[in-house]
């Protein structure tokens, strides 16, 4: 199939050539491709048909060629519609058959057909006596198809090179024919002029379509047979062309003309053929023939007297399709004696004949749109196959892709020019040459069975946007040239506008009008162009907002980074031991500490770990890590800042210190993860939870869909490290950084509560078994996570006035988030973030330390003893709230007995005063 390669699409370059120019003047500006046409489709119309039957054995042979009785009977069984109305018709047949169908009422002739259920779209609006109309659906059979060696009938006008299925489909047979060993006589055996047997019947339907050249051709064939048949003077054949909204009219594919000169000079007058045209109207509407014996008697029709006198008797019948739809109406005007050419009337016998052939040429003519329909949407097909491959590649040019696009529908439609207008971003109504900012052109130029595609950069000045700015501002296609809009599928905004023009015919010079198929693959063009131009521009919009991105990084990492003399302070500092920063105890306490010891501490932690030493980290860079971690905290957050993040960092050191069984269960990169993550996983917390971000709509919510808050904290973590001077990581390997960021984000996330209530059943299944051995990765991110859940929430675990002071805290942070609720949506916080609950503080502790704490560490100190003074502080402490509990609950006791003394105090004065 024609199509522009790719290859040569890619590498266009813009040139100057004028549409008129000769390809050799600007080589150097115009890439050109030669395509050629593909096979079409052969025998598609007869294929679907119901005719051609797969069971028939009789399709090697011609109907109608010296079958035998063997053969008569496969096709009766084929045909069994056929078959038995026939035997019906038989048995009650009069011996007289001429007599009996003049007696008979008029009845039309059923089909046994099942196409399916199309209808003629539309035909040229151009009357033809010699030279005849194409409908807009049928092209010229023989431009896409092989030739034929089948004999045609002699009432055609010539053989075409179109060529169906080897297997020849078989059809009702014509009634007059002698391939029946006792065929039906359903009229004289004279009445054909040819015996027994029709030629044209038999060559139409035995032969399939393979003598007909167009459509055209086979209606010129049909007016001339039944023109001789009848005897007629004259004769007209018009289609019917469905319009949108359902209204149906008649189109001319044989206007009126005069049977014995059909390629010379039409006898007739306007006034006649607004006659014919009135009667065929009228049986187009009621669907029954028409048989004037003298038209100038009939009240229907005002006739003047140069109509009568050329116009006398008139017989027009309806075409139908097998479900008695009207697809055309045909005219017989003035039939002549055999004997001596006078003027005759057309009898009840050339009303059944007319009937019959036209009853032939309905069921071709269905088959024929059936045939049309399939190729062309085959054709649409590969265009749109094609088209979807261009859009699927990248493409270096928004010109390029269209440009492709553009020349993939050409071939098709024969158009010579095919334009792409795309409107500035400000239009004007009134300045057409202002409208457009960009065009696209392509011409074609028809080689044969082959053509060659340019593509021009062009002044809009030399380019004709008239026809496109009406469809810019009207926003429907235009048929004068083809012109469709652009449309955006979200905002329905005409984004921009496609034209085809000078639609290039195949057998002469001359221009023909674009036909509906044409339309349709404008309209697919345009689908495509405006997922091109909406692609592009999120292309764009992605490479603005990645910009912008990289931008707001370079600002980001200018302000988190540590000033060059407190990184350069850290790093001269000595650094204090753990024993005497107190980090290998489990009751340390970040909050306490001065704002040096914290980064001190942190530095400490790496090097007694010996991570420095391992994994070749820069101690510079170390020292700017940790500091710009620190800075990643938020101040004005009351728990969750740097002090929570470095008593978070000293939980997991301390565990990691005091348990040798670890340090054998995870490697060392296992452990460098999870300092990193203790360490980063509340960076830039912004004091509330993943409800109230979610609830408020925040980008973070949208960006991430679950676990928002966690994943921020990742994702800046991650930041921090690739910031240029805290790049700790750049003695690791590709495969070791890949590894260690997975765990560090499956840590980070672990620290949602609501993983760590899904998980903790699965880790206190593990823990009931003896002898775990740890060494499925399952089994170690299991643990990894329950540490880190263990260590995010030691603050439960300190001695009691660090506990109580925390829990004050992080009561406050709770507190501010509940009367942003109260205020934002009205509702009433949970109890815990309810301010007016905060002398129900020990019972919330009290709560949350026996749901969520204390069976955590309780796990965790059967594992590993060492980490038995997390589960000791954990029980003090909720000892200590209980109690305090009690305490707040007697001293609200005894208030409301105080109030009640005072209560009956006061009744008692009161009665006394009475």
């Amino acid at each position: 199939m024609p199509c522009l390669h790719s290859e040569a699409l890619e590498s266009m370059e813009p040139g100057s050539v004028t549409p008129g120019a000769s390809p050799d003047a600007g080589a150097e500006s115009i890439r050109r491709e030669i395509v050629s046409d593909s096979p079409m489709l052969q025998g598609t119309g007869w294929f679907f048909s119901p005719l051609w039957s797969p069971r028939s054995r009789l399709r090697s042979r011609k109907f109608g060629d010296g079958t035998t009785s063997y053969q008569e009977e496969a096709w009766l069984d084929d045909h069994s519609d056929f078959t038995r109305a026939y035997f019906l018709r038989r048995t009650s047949a009069s011996s007289d058959h001429s007599e009996a169908l003049m007696k008979a009422p008029y009845r039309r002739n059923s089909s046994p057909l099942r196409s399916s259920d199309l209808n003629i779209l539309s035909l040229t609006d151009k009357p033809l006596a010699s030279n005849l109309s194409v409908p807009d659906w049928m092209d010229r059979f023989s431009a896409d198809v092989k030739e034929s060696h089948s004999p045609c009938s002699p009432c055609l006008p010539r053989c075409s090179r179109f060529q169906f299925s080897p297997c020849q489909p078989r059809a009702p047979v014509c009634p007059c024919s002698s391939s029946l060993p006792h065929p039906p006589q359903f009229f004289p055996p004279t009445s054909c002029g040819h015996g027994d047997g029709c030629p044209w019947m038999m060559g139409l339907l035995g032969e399939g379509l393979g003598c007909m050249g167009s459509l055209a051709e086979l209606c010129q064939g049909a007016v001339i047979h039944v023109g001789e048949l009848l005897g007629a003077e004259g004769g007209s054949l018009s289609l019917v062309r469905k319009h949108c909204g359902g209204r149906s009219s008649l189109e001319d594919v044989i206007a009126l003309t005069s049977l014995g000169h059909l390629n010379e000079g039409n006898p007739y007058s306007q006034a006649h053929l607004e006659l014919v045209k009135g009667i065929m109207g009228c049986v187009m509407a009621t669907g029954s023939p028409i048989n004037l014996r003298d038209a100038s008697e009939d009240p229907r029709f005002n006739l003047a007297n140069d109509q009568t006198s050329k116009i006398r008797t008139v017989l027009s019948v309806p075409i139908s399709n097998h479900r008695g739809e009207v697809v055309g109406v045909l005219v017989m005007i003035n039939k002549r004696n055999s004997c001596d050419g006078s003027r005759s009337v057309f009898t009840n016998v050339d009303e059944k004949v007319l009937s019959n052939h036209m009853d032939v040429l309905g069921i071709v003519l269905d088959n024929v749109q059936l045939y049309e329909s399939a190729r062309q949407e085959a054709k649409r097909s590969q265009a749109l196959i094609e088209m979807a491959q261009v859009l699927s590649k990248e493409h270096h040019s928004l010109e390029v892709m269209l440009s492709k696009m553009a020349a993939t529908i050409m071939p098709f439609t024969h158009a010579q020019y095919c334009t792409i207008f795309i409107p500035s971003e400000q239009t004007s109504d009134t300045e057409e040459k202002t409208l457009f900012s960009r065009v696209i052109h392509l011409e074609c130029e028809e080689l044969g069975s082959t053509c060659q595609i340019y593509r021009r950069e062009h002044d809009l000045r030399n380019i004709d946007p008239s026809y496109a700015f009406r469809t810019l501002t009207s926003m429907e296609t235009l048929n004068i040239v083809i012109c469709c809009p652009v449309r955006n599928e979200r905002s329905e905004n005409v984004i921009a506008v496609c034209q085809l023009m000078n639609k290039q015919s195949r057998d002469s010079d001359e221009m023909e009008a674009f036909n509906r198929y044409d339309e349709r693959l404008l309209e697919d063009l345009a689908v495509y162009c405006g997922l091109a131009l909406q692609y592009a521009q999120a292309v764009q919009i992605t490479e603005e907002r990645r910009a912008s991105i990289e931008v707001t990084q370079e600002v980001l990492a200018y302000h988190i980074t540590a000033a060059e003399q407190e990184i350069q302070a850290l790093q001269e500092a000595t650094i204090p031991s753990a024993e005497s920063l107190n980090i290998l105890d489990f009751h340390f306490s970040g909050f306490g500490l001065p704002e040096d010891a914290t980064a001190q501490s942190t530095i400490r932690m790496f090097l007694d770990l010996n991570l420095v030493q391992d994994f070749n980290i820069d101690y510079k860079s170390l020292c700017q890590w940790v500091l710009t971690v620190k800075r990643g905290y938020r101040n004005n957050v009351p728990y969750h800042n740097w002090h929570h993040a470095v008593s978070t960092a000293q939980s997991m050191f301390a565990m990691l210190m005091a348990t040798d069984q670890l340090q054998t269960i995870f490697s060392r990169l296992e452990i460098l993860a999870l300092m990193i993550a203790t360490l980063n996983h509340d960076v830039d917390h912004r004091g509330v939870n993943n409800s109230f971000i979610e609830r408020t709509h925040q980008p973070l919510a949208q960006l991430y869909g679950h676990s928002s808050l966690e994943n921020h904290h990742y994702n800046l973590c991650v930041f921090i490290l690739n910031n240029t001077g805290s790049q700790i990581l750049s003695g690791l390997s590709a495969e070791e950084r890949k590894a260690l960021l997975h765990i560090i984000k499956r840590a980070i996330l672990a620290t949602d509560l609501t993983v760590y209530m899904e998980r903790r059943k699965e880790f206190f299944s593990l823990a009931t078994k003896s002898g775990v051995s740890w060494k499925s990765e399952k089994q170690r991110d299991l643990l990894r996570s329950m540490l880190m859940t263990a260590s995010d929430l030691s603050a439960i675990t300190k001695p009691w006035p660090e506990q109580k002071r925390i829990a004050r805290l992080v009561a406050m942070e709770f507190f501010a988030q509940g009367d942003k609720e109260r205020e934002e949506f009205k509702i009433k916080p949970i109890d815990i973030m309810n301010r007016e609950n905060s002398t129900r503080l020990p019972y919330m502790q009290v709560e949350y330390i026996d749901e969520v704490c204390y069976p955590l560490y309780k796990t965790v100190s059967r594992l590993f003893d060492s980490c038995s003074p997390l589960l000791n502080g954990c029980k003090k402490n909720r000892e200590n709230w209980l109690q305090l509990a009690d305490e707040q609950e007697k001293e609200n006791n005894e208030n409301i007995s105080t109030d009640s003394s005072l209560h009956e105090d006061f009744k008692g004065e009161t009665q006394t005063d009475q």
